[in-house]
């Protein structure tokens, strides 16, 4: 596990605790567990939010997931013999980063919200300290910093070889507020809409050698730029994927 937010920990969580959105009234704090959670009016967010990648439902999707059958294992180019480095240009709470390392794969995570990326820390150092998933954790690493930005900077600090980029950009938002999930509208008040989803894309397509993925809702139209060259669907969610060169025996 490798972990460079560009500041510590401690300092994240001061500087966005001191500092909180003053509509939202979010904070990061420790909880009676001794994690880092963030969290605000439970009306309207719900539970804080924390990552856990040892228990709940990342221990759930590592033992039942369906291993290389699952969606964004099979977008991002993971089959018999062949175990691509991803990097997840937009980690979140870095769920399909954690799949991914479970399978094999090298993956640099990137958060652009701090707070994301402090709790993302977090749960990897926590992690680390668990036989059960410190040798998957020791395959993921952490970069702070915005991917529309500098995604070609943060790849190369991280001495990290971009076969495939993961990208989930926020999905389009719904009119009626009340749809809305409350962990989704917690993420809206930190990052705001992706907007910049096509530049996110255009530099993504720059610095992967292999392929981009992109998650989408299944009737969502693609993000606006070169057409995908392949589509993968689910009930609810699609992958679209856009290939420089084949991923067979990388």
């Amino acid at each position: 596990m490798s972990v460079a937010l560009g500041e510590g920990l401690g300092e994240l969580a001061q500087r966005f605790s001191i500092d909180p959105d003053p509509q939202a009234g979010l904070s990061l704090v420790r909880d009676a567990e001794g994690r880092l959670v963030l969290g605000g009016d439970s009306k309207a967010y719900g539970n804080p939010l924390w990552v856990d990648f040892v228990a709940g439902r990342s221990a759930h999707r590592r033992r039942f997931g369906g291993g290389r059958g699952q969606l964004v294992a099979r977008a991002c180019g993971l089959a018999k013999g062949v175990t691509p480095s991803v990097v997840d240009a937009t980690a979140g709470l870095g769920r399909d980063a954690f799949v991914l390392a479970t399978l094999g794969a090298e993956v640099l995570m990137i958060e652009r919200v701090a707070a994301i990326a402090a709790l993302l820390e977090d749960g990897l150092m926590r992690a680390a300290a668990d036989p059960e998933v410190a040798e998957i954790v020791a395959r993921m690493q952490l970069r702070h910093g915005d991917s529309t930005q500098h995604l070609s900077a943060l790849v190369e600090a991280s001495g990290f070889a971009p076969q495939v980029i993961h990208l989930d950009p926020m999905f389009p938002h719904r009119d009626k507020s009340a749809l809305v999930k409350k962990e989704m509208r917690l993420f809206r008040e930190l990052a705001g809409a992706d907007d910049d989803a096509p530049r996110l894309l255009e530099a993504a397509l720059d610095v992967a050698t292999h392929r981009v993925v992109v998650k989408r809702p299944r009737k969502a139209p693609p993000i606006d730029g070169p057409e995908p060259r392949h589509q993968l669907e689910e009930k609810t969610s699609r992958y679209d994927i856009y290939v420089h060169q084949s991923l067979t025996g990388a």
